[in-house]
């Protein structure tokens, strides 16, 4: 299918610039991409919250947050009240690991959107919005 080949060769270079900054700081995917979730969406600070919005798998996520534990760049933070709930905050040896992964960002924004006016960017955003509510509300369809 046309759409998925060439969304594998946008997700092909982001993972070329992010692997530079994972290659430098000894992470994996995974760990960087948790790392860079946590600093763009800081209201989505559990485990489960990552799993449910990355869609990605219970054992990777809480192996790689073990990891970054581990390395001191996260910490999990219990709530008094709810015993259940733990937070996950960014710790302040996980600053220039994040600042690499923001240039590497703009980085990849800037190349893959090279040539595009101010309108058609938006356009872009709006036509992806679209195509990813769609696919979102098809996978709710399917868990019924």
């Amino acid at each position: 299918m046309y759409f998925w080949d060439k969304h594998k060769t946008i997700t092909s270079y982001y993972e070329l610039l992010s692997g530079r900054v994972c290659d430098r700081y000894g992470l994996t995917q995974m760990e960087y991409d948790i790392l860079m979730f946590l600093h763009n969406n800081p209201q989505h600070n559990t485990a489960a919250e990552i799993v449910k919005v990355r869609k990605s798998t219970k054992s990777h996520v809480s192996i790689s947050l073990k990891n970054l534990e581990n390395k001191g760049l996260v910490e999990r933070i219990q709530s008094e009240t709810n015993k259940k709930h733990i937070e996950i905050v960014l710790l302040d040896k996980a600053e220039l690991i994040v600042e690499a992964g923001i240039n590497a960002q703009k980085e990849f924004a800037q190349d893959v959107l090279s040539g595009l006016t101010e309108e058609e960017k938006r356009m872009c955003i709006n036509v992806f919005n679209k195509i990813c509510n769609n696919a979102e509300e098809h996978l709710k369809e399917q868990d019924l």
